[in-house]
C-alpha cells in the first residue's frame, strides 16, 4: 500500500471517529465510500446572532497609501529647510490634520485607487491637502475651485463643464480624473514629478522659461535649481511634508485616524430633474453630507439635459435611497425652469407667477430691478417649494440685493463692512473668503 493510501485512510478514520462521538454520523455508499450524516437538533425558532461571528474590521488605508510613496529625490539644503518648516508647522497644528482628515475620509479612498491604476506616486493622492485640505467646495481669490482648485480656463481645457446649472471642478469624480490627466501630461513634458507639480501650481509656462533661463546661464534646471515664485518653491516641500507626517505620525506628536479601506460613496442613478433636498431626505442623510458628496450642483434642483445622470451616496444610503424612490409617490421636482424674455425685469416675472419677487430674488440670487438678455434663467419655485433654501455650493441667500464692489486700493473688508452697513463675517462667509485679507482688484459679492 502506498503511504499517501495509507496517511489518507487514516485521517478519514479519525474523522469518522470524531463525528461519531456528536450528532454526526457516517455510513458508505455501495462502493464503500463514506457520506457523512449531521442531525441539526437545533430548534427551527433559534435565532443566531450576528456578533456570534463578527464582521471582520476593514484594513486601514495608509499602509497602502505609504507603500506607494515615489518622489525620494534629494532636495537642495534650501528645499530640505522648507521642508522642516512645513513639518513643524502641521506639527504645531493637529486640530487643522484633524479637521481635513475627516474630510479626507470621504475621498480618499477614491483618489487612492485613481492614483494606483495609473501607477502615479502616491504622494499626487495627498495633493488635495495642500490645495484645499480637501474640501470640494473650497474657492481661492484666484478663481480656482474645488479639491484639486482648477482656476476656470484649465478646468475647461480638461474637460469640466462650468454653466449655470453646475461646475464640474466640484465633482469628486470628475475633478480627480482631470487633475490626473493634467500632471501625467506635465511629467511627461517635464520629466520629474517635482517640475509636474511645479508646473501645476505655478503653470508650465512659468516653470518652461526659468528653465530656459538656466540654460542659457549653464545651471542646472531641477525643480530645486529654479528660481520660481515663492508659493511655487514652497508648494513641493509643503507636500514632502505632509508626505513624512502621514508615513510616521507618531513622529511629529499626530494621531492619525484609520481611514478604511474600503469606498465610501457610490455611484446611483437619479432621473433628469430632483430637487437636492428631497434627494437627502430619501438617502436619509444630512443634507450638508449630500452636497459634499455632490458639489457640483449650484441650484436647488439637480437638472440634466441628457436624461438620467448619476450622484454620489454613502455606501451605506444607497438601498435606502433606490426603495424610497420607488416609494415616493410626489413630484420629485419643486421648480420650474423660466427663460425671461428680452427686456422683462425680475419684477415682471414674478409678477407673471404670483411669486413675491423678494423670494424669486432670493432663489436666484438677483437684484430686484435686473433686466434679462437671452442667456438668463430663472428658477420659479412651485408653493411647496418656497422656503427651500439653496445648496451651499450655491449659497444660501437670505438677502434681497447684492452689491458687486471691486476692492480699490487702501481699502479693508471693515471700510467696506461699515460702507454697505453689512457685517464683516457676513461679507467673508458670502465671498468663501478664508481670511479676511484682500487684495487690489478682489471683486466681492456684497449682500443687502
Amino acid at each position: 500500500m502506498h503511504f499517501k493510501q495509507t496517511v489518507w485512510r487514516f485521517i478519514v478514520f479519525n474523522l469518522m471517529n470524531a463525528l461519531l462521538a456528536t450528532n454526526v454520523y457516517a455510513i458508505t455508499n455501495v462502493t464503500g465510500d463514506p457520506i457523512i450524516i449531521i442531525e441539526d437538533d437545533t430548534p427551527e425558532n433559534v435565532i443566531i446572532s450576528d456578533d456570534i461571528f463578527p464582521a471582520k474590521p476593514a484594513e486601514s488605508l495608509w499602509p497602502k497609501i505609504n507603500a506607494g510613496y515615489k518622489m525620494y529625490t534629494k532636495p537642495s539644503k534650501k528645499g530640505l529647510k522648507r521642508i522642516k518648516k512645513y513639518e513643524n508647522w502641521y506639527k504645531k497644528r493637529p486640530d487643522y490634520i484633524e479637521r481635513m482628515m475627516v474630510r479626507a475620509n470621504k475621498y480618499l479612498y477614491f483618489v487612492y485607487q485613481e492614483v494606483k491604476k495609473r501607477n502615479m506616486p502616491m504622494e499626487i493622492a495627498l495633493l488635495p491637502m495642500i490645495e484645499s485640505a480637501y474640501n470640494p467646495l473650497a474657492k481661492s481669490k484666484a478663481k480656482a475651485v474645488g479639491m484639486w482648485q482648477f482656476i476656470p480656463s484649465t478646468g475647461r481645457l480638461y474637460g469640466l463643464q462650468q454653466d449655470w446649472w453646475r461646475d464640474e471642478r466640484k465633482n469628486v469624480i470628475e475633478s480627480t480624473d482631470s487633475a490626473l490627466d493634467y500632471l501625467e501630461r506635465l511629467h511627461d513634458e517635464f520629466g520629474t514629478w517635482e517640475l509636474a507639480l511645479a508646473a501645476y501650481n505655478a503653470g508650465e509656462g512659468r516653470v518652461g522659461r526659468t528653465q530656459k533661463k538656466n540654460k542659457r546661464n549653464k545651471r542646472p534646471t531641477d525643480f530645486y535649481s529654479l528660481n520660481l515664485p515663492m508659493e511655487t518653491r514652497n508648494y513641493v516641500p509643503k507636500l514632502l511634508a505632509i508626505r513624512n507626517i502621514m508615513q510616521n505620525p507618531a513622529k511629529y506628536g499626530i494621531v492619525l485616524k484609520d481611514i478604511p479601506f474600503q469606498p465610501y460613496f457610490e455611484s446611483v442613478v437619479v432621473p433628469d430633474e430632483i430637487d437636492t433636498e428631497l434627494a437627502a431626505r430619501l438617502a436619509e442623510i444630512s443634507l450638508e453630507e449630500f452636497q459634499l458628496l455632490n458639489a457640483e450642483h449650484k441650484r436647488p434642483i439637480m437638472k440634466s439635459v441628457e436624461g438620467a445622470h448619476s450622484i454620489l451616496l454613502p455606501v451605506g444610503a444607497v438601498t435606502t435611497f433606490n426603495k424610497n424612490l420607488f416609494a415616493h409617490d410626489q413630484p420629485i421636482s419643486s421648480w420650474k425652469v423660466y427663460k425671461p424674455k428680452k427686456g422683462e425685469t425680475l419684477k415682471h416675472v414674478a409678477k407673471k407667477f404670483n411669486i413675491d419677487w423678494r423670494v424669486l430674488a432670493k432663489v436666484n440670487q438677483l437684484r430686484s430691478q435686473k433686466r434679462f438678455g437671452k442667456r438668463n434663467i430663472l428658477l420659479i419655485p412651485n408653493t411647496n417649494a418656497i422656503g427651500t433654501s439653496f445648496p451651499s455650493s450655491g449659497g444660501i441667500i437670505d438677502y434681497h440685493t447684492i452689491i458687486t464692489h471691486r476692492v480699490k486700493s487702501g481699502e479693508t473688508l471693515s471700510h467696506i463692512s461699515s460702507r454697505y452697513k453689512v457685517g464683516v463675517k457676513a461679507i467673508m462667509e458670502f465671498n468663501e473668503l478664508p481670511s479676511s485679507k484682500i487684495i487690489i482688484g478682489d471683486i466681492l459679492d456684497i449682500p443687502k
